[in-house]
């Protein structure tokens, strides 16, 4: 049970972490658009680097559950 419960947690975290990927990207072209204000501009850095700290968050967490999942062990004798 608990190796299906860390699989699932890996794959949650996974998700999640692809997640804030795609919004850190966002957030980093709008740092670079020089068409955009200055103070857009600041706040997409600042949510730039809050995404990639969950990323980087959730892909730890994610490795956590992986390796549960592998080492869990099995009843013997079944």
């Amino acid at each position: 049970m608990n190796t299906l419960k860390n699989a699932g947690n890996y794959v949650s975290e996974t998700v999640q972490g692809a997640g804030s990927q795609a919004s850190k990207e966002a957030n980093k072209q709008v740092a670079k658009d020089s068409n955009a204000t200055l103070s857009t501009r600041a706040t997409a850095t600042k949510d730039m680097i809050g995404d990639k700290l969950d990323q980087h968050g959730h892909e730890t967490s994610a490795n956590v559950h992986k390796e549960a999942a592998k080492h869990v062990s099995q009843p013997t004798g079944i």
